[in-house]
């Protein structure tokens, strides 16, 4: 392919993946309002991991069908599929709702994922392809720079065109979709030759049975009791589902969802585990430092969508450096060693956050960790690419990325389940000491501040099941504005605090849980009335970097056994033709007779005299 015709097949390639990342960063820092206004922050992950579920089992669907029946006409299936689940998000009246709707997203957010990566790996080179990861990465940027701008538009206006703001981050979908789909029909036309294979539906439907029942205990199970008879179920359905997806792929063959002859080849093999693992990382950092900027450091969400453009920055840099080095010299070894080995800096940096900490320091480790990124999301893809026959591209393609949404969905499933697990204990442990409750308790109880507007939440919410049972019990007439009357108050007060915190009693056994649902009290309220939830989600954040911490480091240690070659020359489409060609001829040769194959080194063959005396000259 020409390079005009190349630009025309990126430009629609460009639109539907313009689609898929708006979509999620418009709905990572609109996260905290929609849980608030439908009453589940807790909840959120499953609205985050019933999409990475669906779009996980779909990628390699996607990638199968697409090597049957085209990219093209795969590609328009998903983008279709995308915006009716994006519509159904919309008008989403509970978690619940929103969770499945944005399931049905997932489905066609595997095929915007998967499909770009496969089609790039049709008609580019390996080591060429490098050269165009420029243009996705200005997708990337474009849409992040945007998308929490729109997100925090949305979800900061209480209604637009007679709908609920933040539903427009959905509704939002529908128009730019349109477009997509304008632009796919007109510009994606590539050559595909039809191949005559088996849909491995037992493949599909074991993925599903292995990976439901383990994501869903990941999720629930800080609920159920990890060893609860429900736990307990789900981890035998899903070794289970392990096993039958095994035995379907072997029975399957080249025909397999996921052929289990790509892992013959040592390079896939490391490339697949190390995505299941940065998988895991990534997804890790990228959806809990939205909400800890929300939370702990009081960002509206505009605010943290500006607030994360240091990763942005760091991806894109350590994209486009990566990328004109693997072209020009055909090597990408290096990078998954420096890749991950940043990731790790980056989530060590993390684990010294502070409540207190200015937000230039959370800041400084998300762009360490971009740059870690940067450096490998393309190097895995195209070493998987690489690692396979121009035929498997596709599978390939989409089973790499696969495992590495295999390791995202984990990631935020354990990574959350771990989050909200902590919080409860560190925001109790928060209030248990003494200064911090010591600095509250005085605030709480000075009716200047109690009785403030902007502190009303957070005091009904919280401080008047603490102070009310305190006042009560105070003499008539004690003048709570005299700041030594309140400070021998609150010194006597603060035991009896922490004792009915420690033994769980009605009015305090709560105050751990409280940032289970809406979170909006937290908004404008005293920071010294803020300070033991910000605190205790804080350590509880910090707690959750140290998990990705441990995560990075293991596959740092594996990046050093990835088998690296040169990449090649030619596209799959080039390697295709001339298989194609050489094939045809063969054929031709055979059935006229000829007792030379086709491209055949003859130069050391001796004619007889006969035929050398009627040879033609040369």
């Amino acid at each position: 392919m020409t390079h005009r015709q190349i630009l025309f097949v990126i430009f629609g390639l460009m639109a539907g993946m313009f689609l898929s990342s708006l979509d999620q960063t418009i709905v990572g820092t609109s996260m905290r309002t929609i849980a608030d206004d439908l009453d589940g922050l807790s909840l959120q992950a499953w609205v985050t991991t019933a999409y990475l579920i669906t779009s996980t089992i779909a990628t390699p669907i996607y990638g199968k069908l697409s090597d049957i029946f085209g990219r093209r006409p795969l590609f328009l299936i998903a983008i279709g599929i995308f915006l009716v689940g994006s519509v159904a998000a919309g008008f989403a009246d509970s978690m619940y709702q929103l969770a499945a709707f944005r399931a049905l997203q997932g489905l066609g957010a595997g095929g915007l994922m998967a499909l770009p990566l496969a089609i790039m790996g049709d008609i580019l080179a390996p080591r060429e392809r490098a050269k165009y990861q420029g243009y996705f990465l200005a997708v990337f940027g474009i849409s992040s720079v945007i998308g929490p701008l729109v997100g925090g538009l949305f979800s900061g206006t209480p209604e637009i065109l007679f709908v609920t703001g933040w539903r427009w981050v959905f509704l939002i979908n529908l128009p730019i979709g349109v477009i997509a789909l304008a632009i796919v029909l007109r510009f994606l036309h590539i050559p595909h030759t039809r191949h005559s294979v088996r849909i491995d539906w037992w493949g599909a439907a074991s993925v599903v049975l292995a990976l439901v029942p383990l994501l869903l205990v990941a999720e629930q199970g800080r609920e159920w009791g990890w060893d609860s008879a429900g736990a307990i179920t789900c981890y035998v359905i899903g070794a289970l589902g392990i096993v039958a997806f095994i035995v379907a792929e072997r029975l399957m063959g080249d025909d397999a969802l996921i052929p289990l002859k790509l892992f013959k080849h040592p390079t896939f093999s490391m490339v697949t585990v190390l995505g299941v693992l940065i998988g895991f990382g990534m997804f890790g950092a990228m959806m809990t430092i939205p909400l800890y900027l929300q939370l702990v450091n009081g960002a509206t969400p505009t605010e943290s969508g500006f607030l994360m453009l240091p990763m942005i920055l760091g991806l894109m840099i350590a994209s486009i450096a990566s990328g004109q080095i693997i072209a020009r010299t055909g090597r990408y070894g290096i990078f998954p060693k420096i890749g991950t080995a940043l990731l790790a800096v980056g989530y060590l940096w993390l684990t010294f956050l502070t409540a207190e900490k200015p937000v230039i320091w959370i800041m400084t480790g998300m762009f360490i960790i971009g740059l870690g990124l940067g450096q490998l999301m393309q190097t895995l893809t195209i070493a998987s690419q690489n690692s396979v026959g121009p035929r498997d591209i596709g599978v390939a393609t989409s089973s790499s990325t696969f495992f590495r949404q295999i390791g995202g969905t984990l990631g935020v499933a354990v990574l959350f389940s771990v989050l909200f697990t902590r919080v409860a204990d560190t925001i109790s442990a928060a209030f248990s000491r003494t200064d911090t409750l010591t600095t509250a308790l005085d605030a709480a109880l000075d009716p200047s501040v109690a009785n403030d507007p902007a502190n009303a939440g957070v005091m009904d919410t919280v401080w008047s099941k603490v102070v009310d049972p305190i006042v009560a019990n105070l003499p008539a007439g004690v003048d709570l504005s005299d700041a030594t009357v309140r400070s021998g108050i609150v010194d006597q007060a603060v035991p009896t605090v922490q004792d009915a915190l420690a033994s769980g009693s009605a009015d305090t056994s709560q105050l751990g849980n409280s940032l289970n649902g809406d979170t909006s009290f937290l908004t404008g309220a005293d920071h010294r009335l803020t300070a033991p939830f910000l605190d205790g989600f804080n350590d509880a954040t910090v707690t959750v970097y140290w998990v990705g911490l441990v995560v990075v480091l293991i596959a740092f240690v594996l990046s050093f056994f990835l088998k690296t070659q040169p990449l090649r020359a030619k596209s799959a489409l080039q390697e295709n033709a001339e298989n194609e060609a050489a094939i045809a001829a063969q054929l031709a040769a055979a059935e006229a007779g000829a007792l030379v194959a086709p491209n055949a080194d003859t130069s050391d063959i001796t004619l007889p005299d006969a035929e050398a005396s009627a040879a033609p000259k040369r």
